[in-house]
């Protein structure tokens, strides 16, 4: 059976379109808009100021396409790893190149952090990643496709806290910028009236740098941003993230620095700590000099041990010394609370894997 074209995803454009195709007025579009995200519908019955006949005409080539939740993990601390499966082989917005034909046999994860009152979710944008970095489960698997805006989105919507979240985060597996017009099109929808109609003060953008596609978030995009420093020196950040020899550290803060991160808009630099290889004071002094005079955050942060990987994490008090160092020199920094990391979900552990210990 031809696997049916999901509908998650589109706009309220396209979805008139679709609407046109099958017989149904032209304000089924947005009609169908509202049901998707705001509504938070999973299946096309649930659309019911849509007729009958015009639901039983797009259920035979369309769905809703909320993926399922294969698993879910919940952590001592209360953070909560879910499992999604990862099909982009009926996508005909993404070229071969862009699919592992393995894919559909592949998994994503997302990890909801409670805080409070603040609930974030943690989503990936890719199956895998392309990137490399070393110290980073994710990057060791390797790459296997994009994901689409719908798969993206979906995420938000299939967990059990949809409705509670305060917070998104493109943190978690893949190189958000290495996918851009995917997570474009998932921004316009998680801020767009039309869509859920959050401010992009609730949502922050994870990158090593990816310069040209930086760029055009910064031009077109007011959500936050985040970006993966990890050393502030060119070599030793190459043998860690081998993305460093295309697009340098340096460059990617010559490029925020045209930017304004004075007013609601924030940009943060996160620094994963390695006991011996970056946590020494002319790291801390490279850093401030790297970062003096831009509005920014320095986000310390433990390493979580993966195999084969030969370092460990800095001790607290290096971390708390290093943090000092940059506070002294000027720098907000602090130190970031670990969590969910008995459950594999902590910076850098997410790999797409079924665990057994599931709740």
């Amino acid at each position: 059976m031809e696997k049916r074209i999901k509908l998650l995803g589109r706009t309220p454009e396209e979805l008139t379109a679709i609407a046109l195709s099958e017989g149904l007025p032209a304000f089924a579009g947005k009609q169908m808009a509202s049901w998707l995200y705001q509504k938070k519908v999973r299946t096309l019955d649930e659309m019911t100021n849509l007729s009958k006949e015009g639901r039983a005409r797009l259920s035979q080539r369309y769905e809703v396409g909320v993926a399922p939740v294969l698993a879910c993990q919940v952590s001592r601390d209360g953070t909560r790893k879910y499992l999604f499966p990862a099909d982009c082989s009926h996508r005909p917005e993404l070229h071969a190149a862009d699919t592992d034909p393995n894919l559909e046999h592949s998994a994503i994860e997302a990890v909801m952090i409670p805080d409070g009152e603040r609930k974030t979710l943690c989503i990936s944008s890719q199956a895998g990643c392309k990137m490399g970095c070393r110290f980073c489960m994710t990057g060791r698997q390797g790459f296997h496709g994009h994901l689409s805006a719908g798969d993206i989105i979906s995420q938000v919507i299939a967990v059990a806290e949809s409705d509670e979240l305060t917070n998104v985060v493109f943190m978690g597996m893949g190189e958000p910028l290495d996918n851009y017009e995917n997570v474009r099109r998932a921004l316009e929808i998680l801020t767009a009236p039309w869509g859920f109609g959050w401010s992009p003060k609730r949502i922050t953008l994870s990158t090593i740098g990816v310069l040209p596609n930086l760029h055009r978030f910064l031009e077109e995009s007011r959500c936050h941003l985040a970006v993966s420093l990890h050393d502030p020196f060119a070599e030793e950040r190459a043998g860690l993230m081998p993305v460093q020899k295309a697009w340098p550290a340096s460059e990617v803060v010559r490029l925020i620095r045209q930017y304004d991160f004075t007013g609601q808009r924030r940009v943060s630099f996160e620094y994963t700590m390695f006991d011996g290889l970056n946590d020494s004071p002319r790291h801390a002094d490279a850093i401030v000099r790297l970062l003096r005079g831009l509005e920014c955050r320095v986000n310390l942060i433990r390493f979580h041990k993966i195999p084969d990987f030969e370092y460990d994490t800095a001790s607290d008090h290096r971390m708390e010394s290093f943090r000092g160092q940059l506070e002294k020199a000027g720098l907000t920094a602090t130190i970031r609370a670990s969590r969910g990391q008995d459950i594999d979900a902590a910076c850098g552990m997410l790999a797409g894997q079924n665990r057994q210990n599931q709740s």
